[in-house]
């Protein structure tokens, strides 16, 4: 399935999925692997997030951590609030309405630096695949998806640590 991918941008929390993923990238399609991190409030998951990219083996100057708080609020948050936007009468969702946000910075970090493909961890347990790449195509149409949890055998949290 491993098509010819030369630069890939992952949307990166530092999480055992998405450290799991950037291995996986570069021993599955043998490119150079981009990190990015939104800042969206989380605060102190951020700085870990570096030390692992950077102990995966991404260069410095491939690390993208980007404070996007204010856009998030000003043209996410504050619009679904405005709308209404509640999943079961209850929920808010706050998590999936910041999918679109990460994927156009990945968008925007794949042109700034030549990347051919972008990647997520989203697993088929929601809509979050289909958030990012809608995002994805909606902004560069030719992108090469990435999705590795529906090409790989890392079917269990074991298999994923076996992994590792």
């Amino acid at each position: 399935m491993a098509r010819d991918v030369k630069k890939v941008v992952l949307a990166y929390s530092g999480g055992l999925d998405t450290s799991v993923i950037l291995k996986w990238l570069q021993t599955t399609y043998g490119c150079e692997v981009v990190t990015f991190t939104a800042d969206l409030g989380q605060g102190e998951e951020l700085a870990p997030a570096r030390e692992k990219a950077l102990l995966l083996g991404i260069k410095p100057e491939n690390i993208f951590i980007e404070d996007v708080r204010e856009e998030f609020v000003r043209d996410y948050v504050f619009p679904m609030f405005r709308a209404n936007t509640v999943y079961e009468g209850q929920y808010l969702l706050g998590t999936s309405i910041a999918r679109p946000l990460i994927a156009k910075k990945q968008i925007e970090i794949a042109r700034k630096v030549g990347a051919d493909a972008v990647s997520h961890g989203a697993t088929g347990k929601g809509n979050d695949q289909v958030r990012f790449e809608l995002g994805y195509y909606a902004l560069e149409p030719e992108i090469t998806v990435i999705a590795p949890w529906r090409e790989w055998d890392l079917t269990s949290r074991t298999r994923l640590l076996e992994f590792a």
